[in-house]
């Protein structure tokens, strides 16, 4: 069995029978329910906040009364929104219908 810990994934031309004993070794841990690794994923709040609404960036955007490069901005973390703004955020994630009733 192929040990990932001492091989350079990103690197590494797997062959058909390593990438076969991976999948077969990764389906007998996942019947024994041998869950090892555990991944989280910050959701950025603009982006959080926005797919709650439901709208798209440029709506979005409209709403919130910000360009929507300044929106991309919040949402990929080159940017972070003002006190103000992130107010609106917060009520766009917990009250989505509030902010839509301002649109």
């Amino acid at each position: 069995m192929i040990d990932l810990d001492k091989i350079d994934i990103a690197n590494h031309e797997f062959t058909g029978e390593e990438i076969g004993e991976l999948l077969l070794a990764s389906v007998k841990q996942m019947k024994q329910e041998e869950f090892t690794k555990t991944h989280q994923v910050a959701v950025n709040p603009a982006v959080e906040a926005r797919h709650k609404v439901g709208l798209s960036q440029k709506e979005f955007a409209e709403v919130m009364g910000v360009s929507v490069r300044t929106l991309q901005a919040w949402e990929q973390g080159v940017r972070k929104p003002s006190g103000s703004a992130v107010t609106l955020l917060k009520i766009a994630s917990q009250q989505p219908q509030a902010l839509l009733a301002v649109r």
